[in-house]
């Protein structure tokens, strides 16, 4: 019997970050010395305070429904994660607990679009943003982040693309896929655009602890308290505390959409994970030095590996402030070794170099690729000797 999908789902551009993972996988499987530098997720285990009140609350029987919108003990612990390192208040009423903060943007574009309406979203962009747009019927708008302009917006740029039928911009700081961080005068400059032209603002937020070399995060709900009640703020503990398997994020921002958001998880995922929730209770109210170790970690790793990286002939790369991302332009790589696009040089890369990397082209930025460095730095070490050595050896 053949059965005709819906029209929104064979809409959506399949993932090329678990195209290659999936093909690194298989090669994996057959034995071959495959490197994969496409992770998405730390490569520190859980920490072990995390893991015991995990465990103690199974224990004590903590393991039935909860409010959908989460546990109010975990709104509070996310509540004080706000006033501690952004000095913004929030009431239990303006958050809301999701199944990972992937989750709480996709259940956040479902009570915000109607058909058509059309939502902003920066190149290069995390590869979910726009599936999820058009999933809620939505229109993705893009606007290039020069690659010369730390593959940041500008003002301009933003007043250009906004139509009568824009209601958001998405706004990623630090960002995947490029490290980049937005400074308090640029989201300054941006949020005055926004709130001229009554614009939803989408602050991703994720990757906020992981900032390297002095630099600061700053939010732009934190501005002022304009600019938070136009923004939602998404964030979660899958990156900050190594919890992605976990699944738990949320957000925070005006009371009549996390309302919404919140009845509209009643009817999807019921609650978030009971046990996982207690887990991000001690995430936010227990020690951040495995937080801040593994920080410093990450930094090493940058700063070891970027100068090895853009010595490589034909690559050049914006060094990242942030997450755990490096994301150089390989065009004159690919051509130096003969292929016309960069998809086909992270092809030959895989098959003939082993080291499986993610092409650009699924970030909006066809030229470039990511790597992460979510990894020891021997495996970056010699990934990085083998790229080197793949593109001397074709370029000759």
């Amino acid at each position: 019997m053949e059965i005709k999908l819906a029209e929104r789902v064979q809409a959506l551009t399949p993932s090329s970050t678990l195209a290659i993972t999936a093909k690194a996988k298989e090669m994996k499987a057959r034995g071959i010395d495959v490197i994969g530098l496409g992770a998405g997720e730390p490569d520190f285990n859980t920490p072990e305070h995390i893991l015991k009140a995990a465990y103690a609350s199974m224990k004590e029987g903590q393991t039935k429904y909860t409010p959908s919108g989460g546990l109010i003990p975990l709104k509070e612990a996310i509540i004080q994660k706000f006033k501690d390192d952004q000095k913004i208040a929030y009431d239990t009423s303006e958050i809301m607990v999701a199944t990972g903060a992937k989750h709480a943007l996709y259940t956040l574009f479902q009570v915000l679009l109607d058909e058509g309406d059309e939502v902003i979203i920066p190149t290069p962009f995390w590869v979910s943003y726009p599936e999820q747009v058009k999933l809620a019927d939505g229109v993705p708008v893009y606007i290039e982040g020069k690659e010369e302009k730390d593959f940041k917006i500008t003002p301009e740029q933003l007043k250009s693309a906004i139509t009568e039928k824009t209601k958001a911009v998405i706004l990623n700081s630090p960002s995947n896929p490029t490290g980049m961080l937005y400074s308090k005068e640029e989201l300054q400059a941006l949020g005055e655009v926004c709130l001229e032209h009554n614009i939803i603002i989408v602050s991703d937020e994720i990757y906020e602890k992981l900032i390297y070399d002095h630099h600061e995060h700053v939010s732009i709900a934190q501005l002022s308290e304009e600019l938070k009640q136009q923004t939602i703020i998404i964030n979660g503990v899958s990156k900050s505390h190594s919890m992605t398997g976990w699944r738990i994020g949320y957000a925070a921002g005006n009371k009549s959409i996390i309302k919404a958001m919140t009845n509209l998880a009643s009817h999807s995922t019921s609650n978030p994970t009971t046990t996982a929730q207690y887990a991000a209770i001690a995430a936010y109210t227990g020690t951040q030095q495995p937080v801040e170790k593994m920080r410093q970690a990450f930094e090493h790793r940058l700063n070891t590996i970027y100068d090895q990286l853009i010595s490589i002939p034909g690559f050049s790369c914006v060094k990242p402030k942030g997450a755990f991302y490096l994301f150089p332009n390989a065009k004159q790589a690919a051509e130096l070794t003969g292929y016309q696009h960069v998809d086909e040089f992270v092809k030959a890369l895989l098959e003939e170099a082993k080291v499986a990397v993610i092409p650009g082209s699924g970030f909006g930025a066809p030229n470039n690729i990511r790597l992460s460095y979510a990894t020891s730095l021997e495996v970056l070490e010699e990934a990085v000797k083998r790229i080197r050595e793949f593109v001397e050896q074709k370029a000759n």
